[in-house]
């Protein structure tokens, strides 16, 4: 892939070679147009490369418009519909790659994610698209004598008819995320939607997070809310206690929607009804709270929850189950099925999956992904203002909107 030098001109230059790029590249390039993919990076597609855990979440096979956040809802239809998840199924399948369904319609490669980067690779090179990488673009202009861009690069300029800004958002910076693409739409005029770090782990005061520490490890499945209604969005996910916080599945998901200085509601016994196990339990029972508390939660959280609690009950976790007035153990069973914590912050993009916000899809052309304003400038993928859930929608945001892009360039 090495970097190509003097003048180009070319239908169309994508910069950026991540899951969006280069599949409005190939994309592109199967319709026969002149295509110049550019990145900047030194190591190809790295946050497909450590997805998944290494094994590439690379669709969700329910994925559809409700599962992504945006201030503009509905701009996600179009390119959703017209590339499904299945679509992208049977591409993988082409390239005899082999996959399993994880959970909740989560899709990953048996073996590496490194298989889906080969396979987009493989895709964009069928496709004719040239390749500049590494390559930094220090400049996109438009063209004052002609209809189009001159894109400035580290190895030369581009003529380059169409333009599709697909670099990304801002988490992970130390693989090389970068605001390039929201500095691209400022400076043509577009507005942007405050980017800030989703699917992301959430902290907490020290102080007040610090009798909750001796759990860091300890994971569960959860109910987690937030926000008030019927509305409210809501998962059933698995929780991580960590040192500063927490995170895991659950609270991953709920980060996207929190609103700083709000509460999440968290219930540690989704399915049980806990007060009532204790009060059927009660009668003539000597064995001491803790010990009865450990059979039906994990027995580290059942142990510092009482500790963390002790102020307030104390006393409790030595008490006989038959002396505990039945108040303290209504009392009990709602701290722990309605815990409501206030979270101080996130642990931000170094840890954060994706960027909630960024351009503002309503200058967008939801058919093409193409600036209303300034015709021939696309812009598709994380660098947009659309966010999917955790568990693959993300990327098959990416694949639609790229594949939207690559059809209208």
């Amino acid at each position: 892939m090495g970097a190509g030098t003097g003048a180009a001109t070319v239908d169309v230059a994508v910069i950026g070679a991540g899951a969006a790029g280069m599949m409005c590249a190939a994309t592109a390039g199967r319709r026969g147009r002149r295509v110049v993919l550019i990145d900047h990076a030194t190591k190809l597609a790295e946050k497909i490369r450590i997805s998944g855990g290494g094994r590439c979440n690379f669709t969700n096979r329910d994925a559809g418009p409700a599962n992504f956040l945006s201030a503009n809802p509905n701009f996600c239809r179009s390119a959703l519909a017209r590339y499904t998840s299945q679509d992208f199924i049977d591409l993988v399948t082409r390239h005899r790659i082999a996959w399993h369904e994880k959970h909740r319609g989560q899709l990953f490669c048996d073996e590496s994610s490194e298989e889906i980067i080969r396979m987009l690779r493989a895709e964009t090179d069928a496709a004719g698209v040239q390749w500049r990488m590494p390559c930094s673009v220090t400049a996109i202009a438009p063209q004052a004598d002609t209809p189009g861009f001159l894109v400035t690069t580290s190895s030369g300029p581009i003529h380059a008819a169409r333009v599709v800004v697909a670099t990304g958002g801002l988490p992970i910076p130390q693989i090389g995320a970068t605001d390039f693409g929201l500095k691209i739409a400022r400076q043509f005029g577009l507005k942007i939607i405050e980017p800030r770090p989703a699917l992301v782990p959430l902290t907490f005061d020290a102080a007040a997070w610090k009798p909750f520490v001796p759990l860091a490890g300890v994971a569960l499945e959860v109910d987690i809310r937030t926000g008030e209604g019927k509305k409210a969005p809501r998962f059933r996910e698995d929780l991580l206690f960590t040192h500063r916080g927490l995170s895991g599945p659950a609270v991953l998901q709920i980060s996207s929607f929190w609103e700083p200085n709000t509460p999440i509601t968290i219930d540690l016994a989704p399915g049980l009804d806990l007060a009532a196990a204790l009060l059927d339990a009660k009668p003539g029972n000597r064995q001491q709270v803790g010990t009865v508390l450990s059979g039906l939660l994990p027995r580290r959280l059942a142990e510092q929850w009482l500790v963390a609690h002790a102020g307030l009950w104390p006393g409790l976790a030595t008490q006989r189950l038959a002396d505990v007035p039945d108040k303290t153990l209504r009392a009990l069973a709602g701290s722990l099925s309605a815990w409501s914590v206030v979270p101080s912050g996130t642990e931000g993009y170094k840890k954060a999956e994706v960027m909630r916000g960024g351009v503002d899809t309503r200058g967008l052309d939801q058919q093409t992904m193409e600036a209303k304003t300034v015709p021939g400038l696309h812009f598709i993928g994380e660098t947009v203002d659309v966010t999917g859930w955790l568990g693959g929608y993300n990327f098959q945001w990416a694949w639609a909107s790229g594949v939207a892009a690559g059809q209208a360039v």
